[in-house]
């Protein structure tokens, strides 16, 4: 069997607080004489949302130093993943109420995400996020922020948070700004609302790739237009799971999406509340969804084609997958752990801000 840590991908859906190693979380919270949250006890979306906020606290609330480790060891268990490009979600102006300082914070996080990625073969990119339970000129100062930074670091632009808070047509002068920067257009959608949610995103954002997304099941002549446009779709399956938007893993509709021509990517969301990383999501999709190496392989291509990594960067890759593809069949595959529980890839080998 194919070992897919060997696998070269990209991870686009990922929330860079909620990618906080379950150890540095317990470390951080044990230097403000606190209990760190429980990542494991939320039973709705807003609890969810309430643990990633407090685990963020951790973060935005210390020095710096803490944000540029957070950002070093998720390109790091990136790397241990497989990952040779990756993208977390962030919104500097969540840290930084000034523009300009929040740029400057901005700037620090580019330069220790590359610096680490250059040090471990990993491609860095920000996708900025603005926030649905802000006010949406808050979204627009957003994405003027993250223009200034389009081609130089950012990549992209996002809309994280419950989808029935405030109308899709509320932010479409933010993703006009950034359509306009030349960021790519990836909002969350059919997540907690269903496919009128992802038509939203297509018509009124402009959306390229789409986080989630999955309730498009839901909607025939949806499908057959996320196909023909080859909208993508950054899947999450253990979280779509732990949420409650699927009932079960058995039941997830990410093969039924890839047999109707959908091209969807492989993600972990927020591992520290939901547990896998990006390699155990492949790991899980392999045994739980029995898709083939053909489909995960396809998967892992879409994932780079579809991010802000240089065309050099995609080109190499798409290589080394089909290289991946050809290999015989390897004894063993790698182990993978629980990162909300024990411990995350990094750890192994010895070593959230904003709701969504």
């Amino acid at each position: 069997m194919r070992s897919l840590d060997g696998l070269p991908k990209a991870h686009l859906h990922l929330h860079l607080e909620g990618a906080m190693r379950p150890a540095t979380l317990a470390e951080l919270a044990g230097e403000r004489g606190e209990r760190p949250p429980d990542c494991d006890s939320f039973t709705s979306f807003e609890d969810f949302n309430a643990l990633h906020g407090a685990a963020a606290r951790l973060v935005r609330e210390g020095p710096r130093r803490n944000l540029l480790r957070l950002v070093r060891e998720v390109v790091e268990d990136a790397a241990a993943d497989g990952a040779v490009w990756i993208e977390p979600h962030m919104n500097p102006l969540t840290y930084e109420d000034d523009p300009d300082a929040a740029l400057d914070l901005l700037d620090e996080v580019i330069d220790e995400g590359r610096r680490t990625g250059a040090r471990l073969g990993v491609g860095f990119g920000i996708l900025v996020f603005a926030r649905r339970n802000a006010d949406p000129s808050k979204a627009v100062e957003t994405a003027r922020l993250a223009a200034r930074r389009a081609g130089n670091g950012v990549v992209s632009f996002g809309l994280a948070g419950d989808e029935t808070r405030r109308t899709t047509e509320s932010f479409a002068e933010s993703f006009a700004i950034a359509r306009d920067a030349g960021l790519i257009p990836a909002p969350h959608a059919g997540e907690l609302a269903g496919p009128a949610s992802v038509r939203a995103a297509l018509d009124v954002l402009g959306a390229r790739r789409i986080a989630h997304g999955v309730r498009a099941i839901e909607d025939t002549a949806l499908l057959h237009r996320l196909a023909t446009d080859g909208i993508v779709l950054d899947v999450c399956p253990t979280s779509n799971v732990a949420l409650g938007v699927v009932p079960s893993l058995s039941a997830h509709p990410l093969p039924l999406l890839l047999q109707a021509g959908v091209r969807c990517t492989l993600n972990a969301d927020d591992p520290l509340l939901f547990g896998p990383g990006l390699l155990q999501e492949y790991e899980t999709a392999r045994t739980a969804l029995a898709l083939t190496d053909i489909q995960l392989a396809a998967m892992a291509r879409t994932s780079l084609e579809a991010s802000g990594a240089p065309p050099a960067s995609v080109k190499d890759a798409v290589t080394r997958i089909n290289t991946w593809l050809d290999k015989s069949d390897q004894a063993t595959t790698s182990p993978t752990q629980d990162r909300c529980c024990t411990t995350s890839a990094s750890d192994r080998a010895g070593h959230n801000q904003e709701p969504r």
